[in-house]
């Protein structure tokens, strides 16, 4: 129980801005399975999302408008954590073809053209697939769950086999550090919560498609990664997390 413990803290206090306890300890099995409990450990984030949705309706805010409210509300609720990952990751991967550079710039440089047209257009698609989303009578609840499910990409991500670009940074103990078996279960419940959102939002089958569009994404991504910097950071993972809800969305917007 001690390590579910200190998984939970991990989680909590490095994918959200929760204020939480630091876990007794960090090890390789404690990172592990944080990045498994990443779902979970969203649903603060979630419950934000939702709280956003049902205000807005109840003072008449317009979708797109509700939709940015929501991102913002996502950005502030993670610190902007995931967003600074995906510029890094798109400014390293244009930035040189050493990837002793590309990893410099992505730990040291501002962000670079690249990287501000990263977030521009995934913050966008998420914008748009919102939006549409908003339309819907169970929105409030659809969106939550689709907060909640796109961080079981870093449990993908984060599977043995999967080599760590540098051994320091954030992300070091994470990477390498899931069974198979917990990444499976984690995008299970994923994909459990994206049916529900499906299905009060009037069909399941396009959201279990825009699930099996994550999964080749979040692994195009690492294979990118790996080729061109010998493996991933914490930027990716961040990237990863954000172009999954963006996919996500997008699916839902299609139902």
């Amino acid at each position: 129980m001690t390590v579910v413990r200190d998984a939970w803290l991990l989680a909590t206090g490095t994918l959200t801005a929760v204020r939480v306890p630091p876990p007794a300890r960090v090890d390789r099995s404690v990172a592990g399975l944080a990045m498994v409990l990443a779902p979970f450990a969203a649903l603060p984030l979630g419950a934000a999302a939702v709280l956003v949705v049902l205000v807005a309706d109840l003072v008449g805010l317009p979708p797109l408008a509700t939709a940015y409210v929501v991102l913002v509300t996502l950005a502030l609720g993670t610190r902007a954590f995931h967003w600074d990952g995906l510029a890094d990751t798109a400014d390293g991967l244009t930035a040189s073809y050493s990837p002793e550079r590309s990893l410099e710039v992505m730990r040291t440089g501002p962000v670079g053209p690249a990287g501000v047209v990263a977030v521009v257009l995934v913050a966008g698609l998420q914008a748009a697939g919102l939006t549409a989303v908003l339309r819907h009578e169970h929105a409030w609840w659809a969106v939550g769950l689709l907060v909640c499910a796109s961080r079981a990409c870093l449990a993908v991500a984060c599977v043995r086999g999967v080599p760590a670009a540098r051994p320091d940074g954030l992300g070091a103990p994470h990477v390498g550090a899931v069974p198979v078996l917990g990444a499976a279960a984690s995008l299970v419940v994923a994909t459990v919560a994206v049916a529900l959102a499906g299905h009060g939002l009037g069909s399941v089958w396009p959201m279990l498609a825009g699930m099996v569009v994550v999964l080749a994404v979040v692994v195009a991504l690492l294979l990118r990664c790996v080729r061109r910097l010998g493996g991933i950071t914490g930027d990716v993972l961040g990237a990863a997390v954000e172009v999954s809800f963006a996919v996500l969305a997008l699916a839902a917007a299609t139902v």
